[in-house]
């Protein structure tokens, strides 16, 4: 046996055993790409792909996009395309890309990497260059390339344009951190530009161990500071940690810290930083041992002073086959205390790492220069005495990680893959401030979680972008209340929120989204700003809906119900459409609420729906259905239901058995056995063929579902994406579609339109949730709303088919069992069906 299975299995164990509720968060509401088309604004440009460094300027009202040899000024609102550069690495500089050994499909082009505001005239702007870095000037007004000023981009721009990178532009001087060579083998946080020597960190692995970067922060910790304290840049990254006594090296997130101030040592550490300082960044589920390691991304949100900084940090990790996801917080205040505590060092007669625990030079190594420092006569770190300086060099690791609040996750997402992040401050109409995260995950998604004191809440899951491509970049225009996000194929911006979408108070108030509210007097759900927020309801604390009153016009007209009917003896599914994906369906017929012990009805919560088995003259009536939440009940399907004889009975109906003689009854029923054997054979015989020609097919359902057809085909009887064969037929819309919106169907009545066989789903269409195994045979499949729930808002998508299907399997049996007993209707009345 292999000896890493038991591991493996004591690890499934314990991510199995976590409270399923933190590891599976369900959004409220699931938004597909064909519902965000009013609200989401585009744009991309043909032969122009990565647009993932965004950079906003001018007050929010211009959005500067850099993407594979191009530059782009928009104007955000409508997204328009102002101005554009197009920044071309040269022939022959790809050319010896490729003599290089590069890909000349992906490496060898010019992929702008840095774009920041240099000055109010100016942007700074840097590129890979085809592997040869560069770097110049944008002029703003005429947003033009100074093609004669171009600097080397070393140390300012990685080469590669796919490993991790980052910089930041302070007063003219630019701290970045990348990879400084061709190899990428000499990791660097450097500092170029502006009046200062140019700094860098040392080349050892104890200082950066194949670092990942991923953000960098500028904190201006000497305002108003009673120690005379320096401004600092923090950077964020993942390395091989070697302090870890564990066989094979992990890898472990890092904060690092550099002051602005630092000048480098006289002798020891020349040009070279003398504050530079890092510790771990500690984002784990304490009680199961489960430890993030690899940093994602990382969002700075600053606060009413720079004490009360907050960092965010996206962290991913996976065991065995399951993606798992958080979002861990850290507060300034203990990052500092980090930096103030312990330091760790290498025992070399141990061969281990450890806390240091001798006298530590004074003045404390990796310490800015404050008041203290100048008051003893060190104006400068080039004043620092040698011993400090030695010190700062052989240890610059500290002892001490730094810790999220309570010690764990914000949020842990099991089955996602999260890669951006924003976060937000929303200011409710109670007077809190909410955090908000606007979390992109690498199929196109974007969720967006509200942070409040007891746990997360998912307001809504949107897919921003069609295809599975990964969102790139996240930036936030807190003034315009607009979200920019960047991939590989587009730039899509959309606001904060779209409060349209809540049609009721209830549904408005349940939401908790801190930028939207109830209007009474509008009697429509809008944003929660301006002047008359007084008059508005919102309850993002909660979501007590006891404030919404009837609207007082007079109540709309009830629906009128979709008529079902039914032959005796058939299974019928009625869905339920709910108002979010956190909704239970309840059910009352013919004014009586349903209860579960019912021998003659099964709930299937998965499916959202409710099963009427074998269905009898009993069961006819009327059913409603109502989306529950937090028990608010909201009206969702309304149907009547009309349960007929099946064939049994109309034959028995007719001429009676005593009339006929023996004689003609047994020749009769001799003749109907060979016409009934004559006819399977005939069958099985074309079903083979088929079966040859298409593979498995599957078994006709006698399940009765309400479908509800497209009011404007794309073709008379229907449109493309219609399959059609032998056995499968597709009834006639313009002969059986009512104005209710049921279809009733009798067998032997179709008309078939040849058309391509429509495109299967996604193999997993719902984050979080792992699909089950298929059983060797299934029924033909039944599609309830899209993959994720959009139009029927529920966030379990059903699909019986051969290759993914609900884990029910007593739901199965049942079904299987009725499609042996399945007899068709009469043709005497073409208004009633089994589909």
């Amino acid at each position: 046996m292999d000896a890493t299975l038991p591991g493996l299995v004591l690890l499934a164990a314990l991510v199995l055993s976590l409270d399923a509720a933190s590891w599976s968060l369900v959004p409220r509401k699931t938004i597909p790409y064909s519902e965000l088309k009013e609200v989401v604004k585009r744009f991309s440009k043909a032969d122009v792909s990565h647009y993932v460094t965004l950079t906003l300027g001018e007050a929010e009202a211009i959005l500067y996009v850099g993407a594979r040899e191009a530059v782009f000024a928009l104007a955000t609102g409508p997204l328009e395309l102002k101005a554009a550069i197009s920044w071309e690495a040269p022939a022959e500089k790809k050319l010896e890309c490729i003599q290089k050994g590069k890909n000349n499909q992906t490496d060898c082009f010019n992929y702008v990497r840095f774009l920041q505001s240099y000055n109010s005239s100016h942007l700074y702007v840097c590129g890979t260059f085809a592997f040869q870095p560069k770097c110049t000037y944008i002029e703003v007004p005429s947003f033009s390339l100074n093609r004669l000023a171009f600097e080397d981009g070393k140390g300012k721009c990685p080469y590669d344009p796919a490993k991790g990178h980052t910089g930041l532009l302070v007063d003219g001087e630019l701290y970045s951190a990348t990879l400084n060579n061709f190899l990428g083998t000499e990791p660097v946080i450097l500092r170029n530009l502006g009046p200062h020597y140019s700094m860098k960190t040392e080349y050892l692995a104890s200082w950066l161990n194949e670092p990942h970067f991923v953000g960098s922060a500028f904190v201006p910790e000497s305002q108003d500071s009673s120690t005379g304290d320096d401004d600092k840049v923090y950077f964020f990254f993942s390395e091989r940690a070697l302090e870890l006594d564990c066989e094979a090296e992990r890898v472990v997130a890092r904060v690092a810290r550099v002051c602005k101030g630092d000048m480098g040592g006289a002798r020891t550490l020349q040009k070279k930083w003398t504050t530079f300082l890092k510790a771990r960044l500690a984002c784990a589920v304490p009680e199961q041992q489960l430890h993030f390691g690899r940093l994602q991304a990382v969002f700075t949100l600053a606060g009413a002073t720079w004490r009360d900084t907050a960092f965010f940090g996206l962290f991913q990790a996976r065991w065995g086959d399951v993606d798992v996801s958080a979002v861990c917080q850290y507060q300034l205040e203990d990052v500092r205390q980090a930096f103030e505590g312990p330091y760790k060092e290498y025992r070399e007669q141990a061969q281990k790492w450890g806390r240091y625990s001798d006298q530590v030079p004074s003045p404390r190594p990796g310490a800015c220069i404050t008041a203290w420092h100048r008051q003893n006569g060190v104006a400068s770190s080039l004043e620092l005495p040698d011993n400090t300086l030695n010190f700062a060099k052989k240890h610059p690791l500290m002892d001490q990680p730094v810790l999220p609040p309570r010690g764990r996750p914000l949020l842990l997402q099991r089955g996602a893959n999260f890669t951006r992040l924003a976060v937000h401050r929303a200011w409710a109409l109670d007077g809190a401030a909410y955090t908000v995260l606007f979390i992109g995950t690498g199929d196109g998604w974007l969720h967006k979680a509200l942070v409040l004191p007891s746990r997360i809440h998912l307001v809504e899951e949107l897919q921003v972008f069609a295809s599975a491509q990964a969102v790139e970049s996240l930036v936030l225009a807190p003034r315009k209340r607009l979200l920019f996000a960047g991939s590989r194929s587009q730039v899509a911006q959309l606001p904060l929120a779209d409060c349209s979408k809540y049609h009721s108070c209830a549904d408005c108030v349940l939401a908790r989204d801190p930028y939207c509210a109830w209007s009474p007097n509008a009697s429509r759900c809008l944003p929660a700003e301006g002047p008359d927020r007084s008059l508005l309801l919102q309850d993002v604390l909660n979501a007590d809906t006891g404030r919404c009153s009837p609207p007082r016009a007079a109540p709309p007209a009830k629906a009128a119900p979709k008529n079902m009917t039914v032959a005796a003896g058939a299974d019928l599914l009625l869905p339920c459409r709910l108002t979010s994906n956190l909704a239970r369906a309840r059910w009352a017929f013919n004014g009586r609420e349903l209860a579960a012990e019912h021998a003659w009805v099964r709930y299937a919560p998965h499916l959202q729906a409710l099963l009427l088995r074998e269905a009898g003259p009993q069961h006819s009536g009327t059913y409603r259905c109502f989306s529950e939440e937090q028990g608010t009940r909201l009206a969702a399907e309304h149907y009547a239901v009309q349960v007929v004889p099946g064939p049994a009975g109309t034959l028995e109906a007719r001429a009676p058995v005593e009339s006929l003689g023996l004689g003609w009854l047994v020749a009769g029923a001799l003749g109907a056995l060979c016409l009934v054997l004559l006819l399977v054979t005939l069958s099985l015989r074309r079903r083979l063929r088929e079966e040859m020609a298409k593979g498995a097919k599957a078994v006709e359902s006698t399940l009765v579902y309400p479908i509800e057809l497209p009011k404007e085909p794309a073709s008379p009887k229907f449109g493309p994406g219609t399959a059609c064969d032998s056995d499968e037929k597709l009834w006639d819309p313009a002969s059986y579609y009512y104005s209710d919106g049921s279809l009733k169907i009798v067998p032997g009545h179709a008309a078939c339109q040849p058309g391509p066989a429509p495109p299967s789903p996604p193999a997993n269409g719902i984050p979080g949730q792992p699909l089950p195994s298929p059983p060797p045979h299934s029924p033909n499949r039944l599609h309830l709303g899209s993959a994720r729930g959009s139009s029927s808002n529920g966030y379990i998508r059903l699909q019986l088919g051969a290759e993914e299907r609900p884990g029910y399997a007593d739901l199965a049996e049942e079904l299987r069992r009725k499609l042996q007993q399945r007899q068709a209707l009469p043709d005497s009345n073409p208004e009633e069906s089994s589909v």
